[in-house]
């Protein structure tokens, strides 16, 4: 990932020339490859930090979840001052940042890893597989060529039926490989009954969530335009840059981990803690509440006038509530559920729910009712902005409802 910063910082610095273009893209796809094999891995080993049945587990990954954010709180904030804000140019300076951060906490990692991280037996985690291990009872059985054929036109053939159904290249790409995959595990022989419900139990969580990150990932696109075009960002004689919204999540998010984590040891202690799927139903829920609350603040709000930044900051404010019961739980379930030979493979899968999230989240913000057209959604009909947003109100609830209904049926697979 470092290095595919600092060809994104290289690209920048000649940006008038052919070779920049091709830069780019080398250094977003070394930024995609790095991160698949960063996340699935290191969310797996903070997961192996504890026995299966620890009760800490949740608490841990919210507190991981906040190291996260600390970074994500950072970061705009950063690159708004050494890129100079207003100059294109500029943002040479935040990818020159983001490779040397990057290699600074690789080497931290790669220095101190066996000292800090170990199992609860004392073993080293992330340690080197041996080259030919002796094949223990459960390992995953090698597959016929037949079925990896079979796996290749099946991920060809949704490919297919993506793209001719509308999907651009990417979206298509997106769709059937988060299919492929989960068929190719689920299938796997040397599943037993239990891990196969278990699987099936990381399958439906991590469908809902797909509903959660689209809404969620609205910051990145129809709601940074809001905020540009529709929210007042005075402050007391100072406009406030819309960039600056990015770091209000991660700021809550570091400000209510502590928060959340005395709430859920107090529930915990009295028997009264929400199990983990109910919790995630409460955070798509506390989603719809954001998304209400700012569609009744902008109903029937004239193009030309802009609202109070406080109907963002409660958006936003929300929206922390709900991600907190929600991605640090998921991540919890997923490690915990996981058979330990497909445990990074199964936290990729959830990862994938993102990518996923992300390109729905794309075609949603596209409804976003600029210049006063009028779209329509599934027959739904979107003329201003509380319209829009009450998109992500009905679609949140939904997927609360239905996931909450489910819980008990879910937790007994579990």
């Amino acid at each position: 990932m470092a290095l595919g910063q600092f060809l994104m910082f290289v690209s920048a610095c000649i940006y008038t020339s052919p070779t920049a273009y091709w830069l780019m893209f080398a250094g977003l796809g070394l930024l995609i490859l790095g991160n698949g094999f960063f996340k699935p891995n290191i969310s797996t080993m903070v997961g192996d930090l504890y026995a299966k049945n620890d009760s800490r587990r949740d608490s841990a990954y919210t507190i991981f979840y906040m190291g996260v954010n600390v970074g994500a709180m950072i970061a705009p904030l950063w690159c708004g001052f050494v890129s100079n804000g207003e100059s294109p140019e500029g943002f040479k300076w935040s990818f020159l940042s983001a490779a040397v951060g990057m290699l600074i906490g690789g080497l931290v990692f790669y220095f101190f890893k066996d000292r800090y991280l170990h199992s609860p037996e004392g073993k080293p985690l992330g340690v080197k597989p041996e080259k030919k291990p002796e094949k223990k009872q459960g390992e995953a059985n090698k597959r016929p060529a037949w079925f990896s054929a079979a796996m290749a036109v099946l991920c060809v053939a949704l490919f297919a039926a993506f793209y001719v159904g509308g999907s651009d290249i990417i979206g298509a790409a997106i769709y059937s490989v988060s299919i492929t995959i989960p068929v190719m595990i689920i299938t796997d022989g040397s599943l037993t009954t239990i891990e196969r419900k278990r699987i099936g139990v990381i399958y439906a969580i991590t469908f809902f969530v797909i509903f959660f990150w689209a809404a969620y990932e609205q910051s990145g696109a129809s709601l940074t335009f809001f905020a540009d075009e529709q929210t007042d960002r005075n402050i007391l004689g100072w406009e406030m840059p819309a960039s600056y919204f990015q770091s209000f999540n991660p700021i809550f998010i570091v400000l209510l981990v502590p928060v959340f984590n005395i709430l859920w040891d107090f529930l915990r202690r009295h028997g009264k803690e929400p199990a983990a799927t109910m919790k995630q139903a409460i955070g798509l829920a506390l989603l719809g509440v954001g998304y209400l609350v700012i569609a009744f603040g902008v109903d029937n709000l004239d193009p030309a006038v802009k609202v109070s930044i406080m109907w963002l900051t409660t958006l936003y404010f929300m929206q922390t509530l709900g991600e907190l019961c929600l991605e640090p739980i998921g991540l919890s379930i997923v490690n915990r559920l996981s058979p330990a030979r497909f445990s990074s493979l199964l936290m990729g899968v959830w990862c994938l729910s993102s990518a996923a999230a992300n390109k729905l989240a794309g075609v949603l913000s596209g409804l976003y009712p600029a210049d006063g057209k009028i779209t329509s959604f599934l027959g739904y009909q979107i003329a201003d902005l509380s319209d829009f947003f009450m998109i992500f109100v009905w679609m949140s609830f939904a997927a609360a409802i239905v996931l909450a209904l489910l819980s008990k049926r879910l937790e007994k697979l579990m």
